[in-house]
């Protein structure tokens, strides 16, 4: 995990890992501890990093070659981060969101999360668009972004047992997080709406539409 300072102080990165001889493995202990990290390392722009790859409680820091590895990992424990840096790494921004997408609540799962957060649905969706989420990391599938940083009240399990087939474009909640399904796949997450919005598209010069750390905001489409 790493080591966060009194809150008088800066944090330092305590865990890190080779991972291979051409990579380094971060750890932490929250998705915003890696979002404000990632941010630090991108701003840093260390000699020999050519990728960096955030996880839910981990960041892939990909080296240029094998002599690279030992001193950034010595210049990776001289980084620091600030309890402001912490602490804003969910704050929704002053500039704006990078993307807002129109959608329609009415996800199958939609009582039952109102049933599991003691919400109505109409204060589910409204808590769903309230305040923009933040792109944490991709995975899962091409385009499928995990965002965090929206109400806690919206912190519902997964499913107990997962569908063969989400539609694509559904919206769903899993623990801390809200995702798009990009493509028709099976999953587990509860599905609370659906949108139009192409989450990935190769003929895009980014064929991502939301990539880490952009923040997004849902909009209920009437």
């Amino acid at each position: 995990m790493s080591v966060v300072a009194e809150s008088i102080g800066p944090a330092v990165i305590d865990a890190v890992h080779d991972y291979g001889d051409q990579a380094l493995l971060l750890q932490f202990d929250s998705t915003a501890e890696v979002l404000a990290w990632t941010d630090v390392l991108r701003a840093a722009e260390l000699l020999g990093i050519v990728d960096i790859v955030p996880a839910a409680r981990t960041i892939l820091v990909k080296l240029a070659g094998p002599r690279y590895q030992a001193p950034t990992r010595q210049r990776l424990r001289r980084l620091q981060l600030a309890p402001d840096q912490l602490s804003g790494s969910l704050a929704p921004p002053a500039r704006g969101v990078d993307v807002v997408i129109d959608v329609s609540y009415d996800g199958v799962d939609l009582p039952e999360v109102a049933r599991l957060t003691g919400l109505a649905p109409d204060q589910v969706i409204a808590a769903h668009t309230g305040r923009p989420w933040r792109v944490g990391f991709s995975g899962f599938a091409p385009g499928f972004a995990y965002l965090g940083g929206g109400d806690e009240r919206l912190r519902v399990p997964r499913r107990a047992e997962p569908r063969v087939r989400v539609p694509a474009g559904s919206i769903g909640l899993a623990g801390e997080f809200s995702g798009v399904y990009p493509r028709e796949s099976p999953g587990g997450w509860q599905l609370i709406g659906r949108t139009d919005a192409r989450l990935w598209d190769l003929d895009r010069s980014t064929p991502a539409l939301l990539t880490p750390g952009m923040w997004v905001q849902f909009r209920e489409a009437r």
